[in-house]
């Protein structure tokens, strides 16, 4: 999954919170990204493999993989105000994957979870 949005908008927070549901980092900053076969592909620049900024704490070694196939998209620079949101896509290098806006909601991390797990019906 790649998180967008401006620099604040809670982007490490999210991806700590989905770490703590099972994820795994591939990178919390300056993601490479590339295409191949089709599919957007995302890697960590060295200098920063395996490490995530948590606000008020410090810089936190995390459980990383070396690169991932970027299945959804989430954009925490947009709040999402319908409750059942229009089918949103992002198109990067050609390759073309899901977007969800941000939600205020305690429950965001785990429907994005069960999202990447099963998939959108409506």
């Amino acid at each position: 999954m790649l998180i967008l949005g401006p620099s604040g908008a809670g982007k490490s927070g999210l991806a700590l919170q989905l770490m703590a549901l099972g994820a795994r980092l591939v990178a919390d900053d300056r993601t490479r990204l590339s295409a191949r076969a089709g599919s957007l592909i995302a890697r960590a620049p060295a200098a920063i493999a395996g490490r995530i900024e948590a606000r008020g704490l410090g810089i936190l070694a995390a459980d990383a993989v070396g690169e991932a196939v970027v299945a959804l998209a989430v954009d925490l620079g947009q709040t999402e105000t319908d409750r059942l949101p229009p089918d949103r896509r992002l198109t990067l290098m050609g390759c073309t994957v899901p977007l969800c806006h941000g939600i205020s909601s305690g429950h965001f991390p785990a429907a994005i979870v069960q999202y990447l797990r099963a998939g959108r019906i409506a």
